[in-house]
């Protein structure tokens, strides 16, 4: 049986060439990632190992596949799917086979957990450590590079990979916005708070003229991992539950607390650099109370309802 396939086999040598063909189309026309080309190369090897000949499998074949991986987390058996379907997609256009058996696998229901939020008064909090901080006399410089980088995490919304490698001159004194390069290679404009860009300004006073980074950290940036210590290091200060903060939930609140604002779900997905609006609605949920008082107060029905009385 398929799902009896030892967890060490090796990927049949027939599809290592196919399958390196595919990811260097990914990579070069689609701007795959090197985490989603090291995904799927480990995806459609794991499919390799269990099915001799994956290239040249059929829809039979593929469907044992199903069965084999009945026990992962359905957002890992998507992820493989995907990958199944995107590596026969590609077969096909090359004309290397004349279908692609993969349309008929199983599109598993995925539900994307809601964000993690944090209030106006968690985040009130925060900045109040940050204040009290650069208050003190001397100013320790760790303290004002701590808030530069969470101006950037709650004003600007970047992703913790896209903050921590920012070079040294990514924000120009005269230019309110960043251009960032997120995933898959795509560009964005990020617009930048009078706020964000005076604690980068002090911060980068203490930033070495020869660095390339604006975060330096030995020879390179400032890791993810650090970034994610001090966040919740600061939160822990803060009052708040370390566990519910994180680099992320700060790009949360950001998107969350735009919406309450008023902000253009468009105009939020392009900030936040998703290149599906779908990805920025999981933050609608948030803000029903006040969707509900818009409707209440702007429906014209309401307007109807006024002018019987």
């Amino acid at each position: 049986m398929v799902g009896e396939v030892d967890r060490e086999a090796m990927p049949d040598p027939r599809d290592s060439t196919l399958i390196d063909r595919y990811l260097t189309m990914m990579a070069a026309e689609r701007g795959a990632s090197r985490n989603t080309l090291l995904a799927y190369r480990n995806d459609l090897e794991d499919a390799s190992a269990r099915i001799e000949g994956l290239g040249m499998a059929d829809a039979a074949r593929l469907g044992e596949l199903t069965t084999a991986w009945r026990e992962l987390a359905p957002s890992t058996l998507a992820r493989k799917f995907s990958a199944l379907r995107g590596f026969f997609a590609f077969l096909e256009a090359e004309s290397i086979r004349p279908d692609n058996p993969a349309v008929a696998l199983p599109r598993p229901s995925l539900r994307r957990p809601l964000p993690k939020i944090l209030s106006h008064g968690d985040v009130d909090a925060i900045f109040a450590v940050i204040a009290e901080r650069v208050a003190r006399t001397p100013v320790n410089p760790l303290d004002l590079r701590l808030s530069a980088l969470i101006e950037l995490l709650y004003g600007s919304g970047l992703r913790a990979t896209e903050l921590v490698s920012l070079p040294a001159r990514a924000l120009a004194s005269d230019r309110p916005f960043l251009i960032i390069r997120g995933k898959g290679g795509r560009e964005r404009l990020v617009p930048i708070s009078d706020r964000a860009r005076a604690a980068v300004a002090s911060w980068r006073a203490h930033v070495p003229d020869d660095s390339p980074w604006l975060f330096p950290s030995g020879k390179s940036y400032l890791s993810r991992v650090r970034l994610f210590q001090l966040v919740r290091a600061l939160a822990a200060e803060a009052g708040i539950d370390p566990a519910r903060v994180s680099p992320h939930v700060l790009r949360h609140a950001f998107a969350t607390h735009l919406l309450e604002g008023g902000a253009d779900l468009r105009a939020l997905q392009a900030m936040l650099g998703h290149a599906d609006i779908a990805t920025t609605q999981i933050y609608t949920h948030v803000d029903a109370a006040r969707l509900v008082a818009l409707v209440n107060a702007r429906h014209p029905l309401v307007d109807l309802e006024r002018r019987s009385v």
